[in-house]
């Protein structure tokens, strides 16, 4: 990596672990053709080497439709070491297993009257798909200790949080965040209540300044100010205004969005029960309470507002991606370059020496919430510069919200001893834990069997 003039970072090599995604991968994409400022090669490692040798195709090709849009090359290869040898950044986007095996994550519990809106970070769900994903990155930290022990690591997989700490489980030194743009969404509702309430006008959603707090989807904003202005005061007026029917929708509902959407009840609610607000979309936010809160039946989850997204959806959407990407292939259609709202390229060039910002991401804690403990994967703010991305002081989780949040830590660690020992009996005690299982231990029992055999073709290991 070379630096020129402190403006511009040439030479770059980051490695990209999932590079044959069909989402992450061409955002990513997209925001470094944007950024002028660096170059360099990405190296595409995936299983699937034709969908990362597609995504070569794609990528090297954004410069026929985009001036100034050639300032990386893109390399589709066949081992890890090819991929990350000396690499400066190393990004890891991947799907656990299949949609197959997420189908029996989200949807085996229905059986049994449990429902889940997403399934893939916290419930029953996130723990099946924790164990068969946690060996993974075990692997992964590893060859990242081997090949490129002071590159800088992203991670956009969930489970967030137990992703990125299975990396610092196999490598203490591993210089990686995990990142997630949940927050951003409550950022922008707050400058839309501003903007409706006091009239004010060019509000960026960076300048609504937060606090935030807690674990991954289940990030909390303690303090949210716009300049000198307390917001949580406007905000709790906003929500008595709109609980009983949420926040009108101005967007078109189609069959790309209607599994996503949600209209803030969750959320608001949350505030009005705790008096802080709740940074997570109401789909996640829903999984990490109490059953009978929002997730009791279908008709709780409708009046609530927000979406249970099917496994099926995400099959037919892939096909739709897949088709994407063949008419990209060919010609057919140009790639577009769009506003991601991802901040991972702004990322690295602070980390390059570019830029000094602050935003949200998943980091060990070492202190930044003094009452949780220490090494556990939080988030929080942190300074991203030259060299460095620091957690900024969150304070103690507030005494209101601290036994919900205790109680996702723990599991999350039991889940991580799991994982690292190929300890299914463990894992079932964290099951039996979970805030959405409210079955009896029969039950339980049962249950944990049929998705453990859902999934058993990533688990070889565990039955050793």
């Amino acid at each position: 990596m070379t630096l020129v003039d402190n403006e511009n970072v040439k030479d770059i090599k980051i490695g990209f672990i999932g590079g044959g995604s069909r989402y992450w991968a061409q955002d990513f994409m997209c925001d470094l053709a944007k950024a002028n400022n660096i170059s360099g090669k990405v190296y595409l490692y995936d299983i699937d080497k034709h969908a990362a040798k597609c995504n070569e195709t794609i990528g090297n090709g954004i410069r026929n439709h985009y001036e100034n849009a050639d300032n990386f090359d893109y390399i589709a290869v066949d081992t890890y070491e090819e991929a990350l040898s000396g690499a400066d950044a190393v990004v890891i986007s991947i799907l656990p297993g299949t949609f197959d095996e997420m189908e029996v994550d989200v949807h085996a519990a229905e059986e049994y009257g449990i429902v889940q809106s997403v399934g893939d970070t916290t419930g029953i769900g996130g723990i099946i798909r924790a164990l068969r994903t946690l060996p993974m990155f075990f692997e992964f930290g590893e060859q990242i200790k081997k090949y490129c022990p002071d590159a800088f690591v992203i991670n956009y997989t969930n489970p967030m949080a137990l992703c990125t700490g299975a990396l610092y489980k196999v490598f203490p030194e591993i210089k990686c965040f995990g990142c997630c743009h949940e927050v951003f969404s409550s950022q922008s509702l707050l400058k839309k209540i501003l903007e409706e309430k006091l009239g004010l006008t060019d509000i960026k959603r960076e300048d609504i300044k937060i606090n935030v707090i807690g674990v991954n989807h289940f990030t909390w904003i303690t303090e949210a100010y716009y300049h000198n202005i307390d917001l949580f005061p406007l905000y709790r007026e906003y929500c008595l205004e709109h609980i009983e029917k949420g926040v009108p929708i101005t967007y078109e509902i189609t069959e790309l969005n209607k599994h996503f959407v949600h209209n803030e009840k969750v959320k608001m609610d949350l505030f009005l029960r705790f008096g802080f607000m709740a940074a997570a979309g109401d789909r996640h936010l829903a999984e990490f309470c109490p059953r009978s809160w929002y997730l009791k039946d279908k008709e709780t989850v409708e009046n609530y507002g927000f979406a249970l997204t099917p496994v099926s959806w995400r099959k037919s959407h892939l096909v739709e991606r897949l088709e994407k990407r063949d008419r990209l292939l060919s010609g057919e259609e140009i790639f577009e370059m769009k506003e991601t709202g991802e901040e991972g390229v702004r990322q690295l060039s602070a980390l390059f020496g570019l830029d000094d910002f602050v935003t949200n991401v998943n980091l060990p804690n070492m202190g930044q919430i003094p009452n949780l403990p220490l090494g556990a994967i939080v988030e929080t703010n942190a300074r991203f510069s030259a060299g460095s991305v620091r957690p900024v002081f969150a304070g103690n989780i507030p005494k209101e919200l601290k036994a919900l949040i205790d109680k996702t830590v723990d599991i999350q660690e039991l889940i991580m001893e799991a994982a690292y020992e190929r300890d299914l009996d463990k894992a079932f005690i964290a099951f039996i834990s979970e805030e959405q299982n409210t079955l009896d231990l029969k039950q339980s029992r049962e249950l944990f069997d049929k998705m453990i055999e859902g999934t058993k073709e990533y688990l070889k290991d565990y039955f050793k």
